[in-house]
């Protein structure tokens, strides 16, 4: 790993491991990450974890309406996705100060849930705080693409994602403990979430390095080292990245895949009214997704990293798929709640960190954050689309019937996407 001096004039190289040592397969700066997300990651499933239940039994709102804030928790960020990861690549490696922007909004809309008690209000302060979501992601994909070797890459995702995981199985935690100890719950969950979220900007304003330059690439034998490639990146370069086979494929893929994959909240959904489970243990429910992508995180980053990181992508959504035939099986009970769960889990354990890293190998160096912008939006929008009309669909039909089908336009995607990735090569030289 190369880490710019502290006055962005230069470009310093980390210390040389030593004779016979090969530099760590994860770098320090991934680790820093690891630890923001986690912090964050436990203020924002606080929120996320009884959000639903606030919505609907607390407010009132229709499933309609609940599609439409977790539209927005899905969709919004991804209309600044790509200023936030252009800006990132901007001259002199801003992904720092950008993701720091983002952090820092979505910790000041936490405290706002508490003046939010109308559909439209609730909504604007989502906006904003997918807003900051929408900034920091590339950025943050980024510094974690350029600070590890391409080679290891899928591994060092994997550790980011498990840490991540951690705060996102530690939130639901925190939330169910503070509706069980306070009589006004829910505002006490929002305040708790707003001072979390502050710790985590202050773990990347202190830890994570403020340049970060691409990792050494081993040279192959008789293939030439690149000459450095210009520093200043333009908007124009970066929408033209679609114009390679391998991103352009990714992002097809993402985005309709993205169509049909129901978010986490309506699937909870489905799962407490399906199993009868009391509302109060609604919180508990991510947790059994956040534990198995805990556990699979690392270790099928490890395998994308040697079976093919496109495979592992599309294995994860028929993972997806089995947990949506479960869920309408006749097979009810809490034995189902868990294995559902598992599937879940395991589907983020294969598609999250493993994308993100078949998306850095498609982009050059100082593409990677618009790269990732590229793919994620294109994902982000598919997933807004999908909870409008998912949530309209249950309106109209009931939950069973949209979720039956939803997993059958999945099977067809895919199919597609399957046919579309098989003749891309899964590393770029």
């Amino acid at each position: 790993m190369y880490l710019a001096d502290s006055r962005g004039t230069g470009v310093t190289a980390a210390p040389d491991p030593g004779p016979g040592r090969r530099p760590a397969a994860v770098p320090a700066t991934v680790l820093a990450l690891g630890a923001v997300s986690l912090v964050t990651d436990v203020s924002s499933e606080m929120v996320t974890a009884v959000l639903p239940l606030y919505v609907v039994a607390g407010l009132g709102l229709s499933p309609l309406g609940f599609g439409l804030l977790d539209g927005i928790n899905n969709g919004v960020g991804a209309l600044v996705r790509l200023a936030g990861g252009h800006l990132a690549d901007g001259g002199g490696r801003r992904h720092k100060t950008v993701a720091g922007l983002g952090y820092a909004l979505s910790a000041l809309c936490k405290p706002l849930l508490l003046l939010a008690h109308t559909l439209p209000v609730i909504s604007a302060v989502l906006a904003a705080d997918r807003t900051g979501k929408g900034l920091r992601t590339a950025p943050r994909d980024a510094m974690i693409s350029l600070a590890t070797e391409p080679r290891y890459r899928g591994r060092a995702f994997g550790v980011h994602r498990a840490m991540d995981t951690t705060g996102a199985l530690l939130g639901p935690l925190v939330a169910f403990a503070v509706l069980r100890a306070t009589v006004d719950g829910y505002d006490a969950v929002f305040a708790v979430s707003g001072c979390v979220a502050l710790l985590g900007v202050l773990v990347l304003v202190l830890f994570v390095p403020g340049h970060i330059a691409p990792a050494p690439v081993p040279a192959a034998p008789g293939r030439p080292v690149p000459s450095p490639e210009p520093a200043r990146p333009t908007l124009k370069d970066a929408v033209g990245l679609l114009r390679r086979p391998e991103l352009r494929a990714l992002t097809l893929c993402a985005t309709l895949l993205g169509l049909t994959t129901v978010s986490d909240s309506f699937l909870y959904l489905l799962l407490q009214r399906e199993g009868d489970l009391p509302a109060h243990l609604f919180p508990l429910l991510p947790l059994g997704t956040a534990a198995v992508f805990l556990l699979l995180a690392l270790p099928l980053g490890a395998l994308a990293d040697r079976a093919g990181r496109r495979r592992l992508f599309l294995a994860g959504h028929g993972v997806l798929l089995l947990g949506y035939g479960l869920v309408l099986s006749p097979w009810h009970g809490a034995p189902a709640v868990v294995a559902v769960l598992v599937l879940h889990g395991t589907f983020y354990a294969a598609t999250d960190g493993v994308l993100a890293a078949a998306t850095a190998a498609a982009v050059p160096a100082r593409h990677q954050g618009a790269g990732q912008a590229l793919v994620g939006t294109g994902q982000a929008l598919a997933r807004f689309a999908c909870s409008l009309a998912f949530g309209a669909a249950w309106g109209l039909w009931g939950g069973r019937t949209a979720l039956a089908v939803t997993a059958g336009a999945l099977a067809v995607s895919a199919v597609v996407a399957a046919f579309v990735l098989r003749p891309v090569p899964e590393v770029s030289p």
